[in-house]
């Protein structure tokens, strides 16, 4: 009776399984479908696939003092790694327990023939927790299927964190952005640079903690351009002209230079970072698009040429001087361009900005001053390749915590989307400098400026 009972429950459970498996396949989308499918495959084909792919070992130990009643000796115990399978839109993701001699090495040795053997366009195998692999087997080039986001208007829980997209294995890719005080991004026009940017403005614009100012070199006013849905959320937006673009950068820099004179007074610490932005101490993002409009080293002797090379010169300064002094009190600047060469930012602040995005580029040297000398022993992810217009909305960008590039699928953002965002978030702009004063009074901003004035005239 006992035993009856047993496999009743054993048959009960294997029903329930079955069910919620056919429930699951017919929610499924098609792609996701041909994933189980797949899964189905590769779970049931593991143990022939495996001792083939040369990732099983034999257990020679047993025969050596086991032997059966008839004199032979048993054969050795072929062991092969035990996997578990899950599957998603783009293919499957192969959590494998390592064995001896049969680990991350061997794994990524027989990576081309597991994805021969799995229908895989490309197979990647990681490290996951101590003795266990990850691999990752694609059956659909993530890199190709265009994807779109759309913000939910809530307040993300790590505000520095820039969810950038897919990369080519569908994993997810983020950046933090906490204590980094520049981001470059480069790419021929209509490759997806403005969108990228879009979308980390459209995240974190639900939060007061974190406040906007724009300067588009494609344009006149806010009414115009890629950012004209998102001008109501930022505190100040200029356009083409040298000169409005040169008051705000000076505007930003003596903003610096107050935080800098108070930010132990009133945080408390050194470092913004050590207590995280606030609606009273917000992060400041500068957004400075086709960056070359404001940098331009201007030839001629004119008067007017003169004028206009002073004020690029000066702005290239001012940057200059928001990427490296301003990390530390939470400002962050994203310039964006079409070619990150010498004339359009300059190396003095491109060189020190940590985080580099590259989406197509026509040439070598385009991409190694966008990337960095090492993109050149990396021709798969290298942006040259990427001219094609299927990988419109795909960038290069180095790995974080680990050596080569990866390519990355950014979502398109429409501007209807990011209408609705600006609008429902516009009463959260706010100027920071009034922020400074309502928190250390205008004597901090006083004091900043006669210390300047008493070093001009010491100078």
């Amino acid at each position: 009776m006992r035993a009856a009972d047993l496999a009743g429950a054993v048959l009960a459970l294997s029903a329930i399984w079955a069910l919620w498996w056919m429930v699951r396949y017919v929610r499924a989308d098609r792609m996701t479908r041909a994933s189980i499918r797949q899964a189905v495959r590769v779970r049931f084909g593991w143990r022939r696939l495996a001792p083939m792919a040369g990732l099983s070992v034999q257990d020679k130990t047993p025969p050596a003092v086991v032997i059966s009643q008839d004199g032979k000796v048993p054969k050795p115990r072929v062991i092969t790694p035990k996997i578990k399978v899950r599957p998603d839109r783009y293919g499957v993701v192969v959590r494998a327990a390592c064995v001896p001699k049969v680990s991350l090495a061997e794994f990524q040795k027989a990576a081309p023939y597991l994805a021969d053997a799995w229908r895989c366009t490309r197979v990647s195998v990681l490290p996951d927790k101590p003795g266990q692999l990850i691999v990752r087997g694609v059956r659909v080039d993530p890199l190709i299927v265009p994807t779109e986001h759309v913000p939910t208007g809530e307040v993300p829980e790590e505000l520095a964190r820039w969810h950038l997209g897919l990369d080519e294995y569908a994993q997810p890719v983020s950046v933090d952005l906490s204590d980094v005080p520049g981001v470059t991004v480069a790419g021929l026009p209509g490759f997806g640079k403005t969108s990228l940017v879009n979308r980390f403005i459209c995240d974190t614009a639900p939060s007061a903690a974190v406040q906007f100012a724009f300067a588009d070199g494609k344009v006149t006013s806010s009414h115009e351009g890629d950012y004209a849905d998102l001008a109501q959320r930022a505190f100040a937006f200029v356009g083409d002209d040298l000169a409005d673009a040169n008051a705000l950068f000076k505007r930003l820099v003596e903003l610096r230079r107050a935080r800098s004179a108070a930010i132990r007074d009133v945080l408390g610490v050194k470092n913004m970072w050590h207590v995280g932005p606030s609606d009273a101490w917000p992060l400041v993002v500068l957004v400075v698009d086709e960056a070359h409009t404001y940098f331009r080293d201007y030839k001629g002797s004119d008067t007017q040429t003169k004028k206009l090379a002073a004020l690029a010169a000066e702005n290239a300064r001012l940057v200059e001087d928001l990427v490296k002094k301003g990390r530390s009190v939470g400002m962050l600047v994203i310039i964006a361009t079409q070619k990150a060469t010498g004339d359009a930012i300059p190396t003095f602040i491109r060189d020190v900005c940590p985080v580099g995005l590259s989406f197509a580029q026509k040439t070598a040297e385009a991409a190694v001053v966008a990337l960095g000398e090492d993109i050149r022993n990396w021709p798969d992810a290298n942006p040259t390749a990427l001219q094609d217009p299927a990988y419109v909305g795909v960038a290069s960008m180095a790995h974080q915590g680990r050596p080569g590039f990866a390519r990355i699928r950014t979502p398109y953002v429409a501007d209807s989307d990011a209408a609705r965002i600006a609008t429902d978030t516009a009463h959260l702009t706010r100027d920071p400098t009034e922020l400074l004063h309502a928190l250390a009074g205008p004597s901090v901003l006083l004091r900043d400026r006669l210390m300047k004035d008493d070093g001009a005239e010491a100078a």
